[in-house]
């Protein structure tokens, strides 16, 4: 017989601190998330005010970063909360805060194929490249990449909303449907089978990115030109694809099969490093890499700081001299 009764309320684990320890982590963790909004504010701001970057690759982008701010905002407001009061959490924000992690995990995923899809075709074939990345073509993409990743994940969270639980306790710093589905006294079949089908429609994504890049390079390596252009546009895309990995499959393989052994510091880290490192990272690199971008940014800068002498012209000035001589990419 199973001990079957009804759960409000989950507790969660991975904060067992010292009350000194807790308040200098939530300083830190108040800090980098404000730097998280700083930074990925900071880059939809300027691909949406400048319309030199209203441009496919600049608007994946675009939707990366507010992707990043969705999905940090399903764990920040909640963990930084926890850290002053009990770390626990309602049925109800509990399937919440799943669904939009996850669901953020695989618009990732989606808006990242997009982007090696574009930089396939911008780099293979530059003929047809603005036959193809049409402005029709790129607000369906966009779009898909949003819907079928909140669709699938709603179809995943709603599989579970009813089902019998056997414990109230989720091994984990937030809310995720695998640690719920641990807790049902039996496993629902539809869960499972979304699962699966989920899996294989993202693993397929995943194979595709990776394909497209190994494409790119061998096409890069024959020709200089193309050479300047991959390692100029293409190389945030890798490092970024490389971080997600790295953060995805280590909190999965630690999900499903780490060890309680490891220190719970540790063990927080690997849990929460998608969460922490891509969504700042990523902007920045960007940032930093992109020509356009980069040279729009700094641009902004110099108008504030010479604005406020008042000793430069104005803003709107500059900021046509400056568009004017944008290196196009």
């Amino acid at each position: 017989m199973y001990n079957v009764s009804v759960v409000t309320v989950f507790t969660l684990s991975g904060l067992d601190y010292l009350m000194g320890h807790k308040l200098t982590l939530f300083s830190f963790t108040l800090i980098w998330y404000a730097l998280i909004l700083c930074v990925n504010l900071s880059v939809i701001v300027v691909i949406i005010m400048d319309k030199h970057l209203h441009e496919p690759m600049y608007i994946f982008l675009c939707n990366l970063c507010i992707n990043g701010l969705y999905g940090t905002a399903g764990f920040y407001p909640k963990f930084i909360a926890d850290l002053v009061t009990t770390h626990v959490i309602s049925y109800t924000n509990c399937m919440l805060q799943g669904y939009v992690i996850h669901s953020s995990n695989c618009g990732d995923l989606s808006i990242l194929a997009l982007m090696a899809y574009d930089r396939y075709v911008a780099i293979c074939k530059p003929l047809v490249y603005h036959s193809v990345m049409t402005t029709k073509k790129v607000c369906i993409f966009v779009c898909m990449a949003w819907f079928v990743p909140l669709y699938l994940m709603l179809m995943n969270s709603v599989s579970l909303v009813g089902v019998a639980l056997c414990g109230s306790h989720i091994n984990r710093l937030y809310c995720v449907n695998w640690m719920i589905v641990q807790l049902t006294c039996s496993p629902p079949r539809a869960n499972q089978m979304i699962g699966y089908i989920n899996i294989a429609f993202y693993f397929s994504h995943a194979v595709f990115i990776v394909w497209s890049y190994i494409y790119l390079i061998k096409k890069c390596l024959i020709s200089k030109d193309k050479n300047g252009k991959f390692m100029q546009t293409c190389m945030p895309h890798i490092v970024t694809i490389i971080n997600f990995s790295f953060g995805m499959l280590t909190d999965i393989l630690y999900m499903r099969y780490g060890s309680n052994d490891l220190p719970q510091s540790l063990l927080n880290f690997i849990s929460i490093e998608f969460l922490l490192i891509p969504p700042l990272i990523n902007p920045l690199i960007y940032g930093f890499k992109l020509t356009k971008i980069r040279n729009r940014i700094i641009t902004i800068f110099q108008c504030q700081v010479k604005t406020f002498k008042k000793s430069e012209p104005p803003c709107d000035s500059i900021s046509t001299v400056m568009e004017a001589t944008l290196p196009a990419i």
